[in-house]
């Protein structure tokens, strides 16, 4: 959107997305040839009706992915991955959680300031999902580079820009392809406790996953659980840092700390925009939107909606209930979001409990370049540590 190119308006979007969530709830974008939605009833509805608005584009990983499939392939498959990548599962990685999290705070506690991006929400989500994947330590740095490429952006509005955003992501696909094949190789000869060996091993039916479903699952994985994680938990600490209020108060009352995070998700979403696709005429909003088109559904602006939330813009630590769709809606419902959610709670309940004083260091942000993404690319912040 012409209205979000500037990096002051990526940086803060949400005065923006409320301006045409009351003039322009559904709007055509003539530039994008995309339908713009901004409020939470309408955006509620596309989510909830994949029937009708499809996850079949153009922009992922080649072939279908998770978020790309319709029923009744998805519900199969999300079955089948469901498997590999159960509550237990996830509840039982905590203590490894903790213990990554207190190594990357410990390199960092003596000089009282750090770069929260780089020293500690990107290698969390980093270590943890390689460790999930069977990733060597020496290759993590390569995997967050290969993750960045697959999320960014174009640099602006053109076909040339277009043409280079993709070029990349087809060479970086192709990498993480050859990549993941050595390891499929390596677990069918040794399997072992990872989630690639468990994905090998998944059946419901007597039906195991194709190799290619695998692929897929894998770079999905590894683009959508680094990214949201890193900026949910840079945006929370962001948060903080311009609301020390909020800080005071949650490390006053660390039973807060999981709806702290349910609330960042609602207040500063690390993903603010999902694309469908029209399968037939439908209206939405007085506005008819014909069958192949292009629909972007507004989460930040959702999320900020008066008729869905009492004082929607002001941030509630202890917001309940907080019906947010920070995590998407639906079938498509973001399957890392157990994951996520635990990374950023045990990480946030850390920096509480061993620092004070958390400020944010005074320099000129940059945006992470992408309008369906929220974050930034680095965050330094001064800190005292807890004796």
């Amino acid at each position: 959107m012409k209205e979000l190119a500037s990096d002051a308006a990526q940086l803060l979007p949400f005065p923006i997305y409320r301006e045409l969530r009351e003039k322009t709830p559904v709007r055509y974008d003539e530039d994008r040839q995309s339908w713009d939605v901004f409020r939470y009833e309408d955006v509620h509805r596309i989510l909830k009706d994949p029937a009708t608005f499809s996850s079949r584009r153009g922009l992922e990983v080649r072939g279908e992915t998770l978020l790309t499939m319709d029923q009744p392939k998805h519900t199969h498959m999300r079955n089948l991955v469901n498997k590999a990548f159960t509550p237990k599962a996830i509840n039982d990685l905590a203590p490894r959680i903790t213990s990554i999290t207190n190594e990357l705070l410990d390199q960092v506690a003596s000089r009282g300031k750090m770069d929260i991006v780089y020293d500690l929400a990107t290698p969390l989500p980093v270590i943890v999902i390689a460790e999930l994947l069977g990733v060597p330590a020496k290759d993590r740095m390569l995997f967050k580079e290969w993750s960045d490429t697959m999320v960014k952006g174009v640099e602006d509005n053109t076909d040339a820009a277009f043409a280079h955003m993709m070029a990349e992501r087809d060479k970086t696909e192709a990498e993480l392809v050859q990549y993941f094949l050595k390891i499929l190789e390596e677990r069918r000869k040794k399997p072992e406790d990872d989630l690639v060996s468990a994905l090998l091993d998944a059946e419901i039916d007597g039906e195991k996953l194709q190799e290619q479903d695998i692929l897929r699952f894998c770079i999905l994985l590894l683009v959508a659980g680094n990214e949201t994680t890193t900026n949910l938990i840079t945006n929370a600490t962001r948060l903080m840092t311009e609301q020390p209020a909020i800080q005071d108060q949650v490390r006053q009352q660390p039973e807060l700390v999981k709806s702290m995070v349910e609330e960042t998700l609602r207040y500063y979403p690390p993903i603010v925009a999902i694309g469908r696709v029209a399968t037939q005429d439908v209206e939405i909003g007085g506005q008819l939107i014909r069958e192949g088109q292009q629909v972007v559904s507004w989460v930040g602006a959702a999320n900020r909606d008066p008729d869905k939330f009492d004082d929607p813009d002001t941030f509630h630590p202890d917001r309940k209930p907080n019906a947010h769709m920070g995590f998407g809606f639906g079938i498509h419902f973001c399957l890392g979001a157990p994951l996520a959610r635990l990374e950023a709670q045990i990480a946030l309940e850390i920096l509480l409990t061993r620092f004070t004083d958390i400020e944010f260091e005074k320099t000129s942000l940059t945006p992470i370049p992408s309008p369906f993404v929220f974050g930034v690319k680095s965050y330094p912040v001064t800190f005292r540590e807890r004796k």
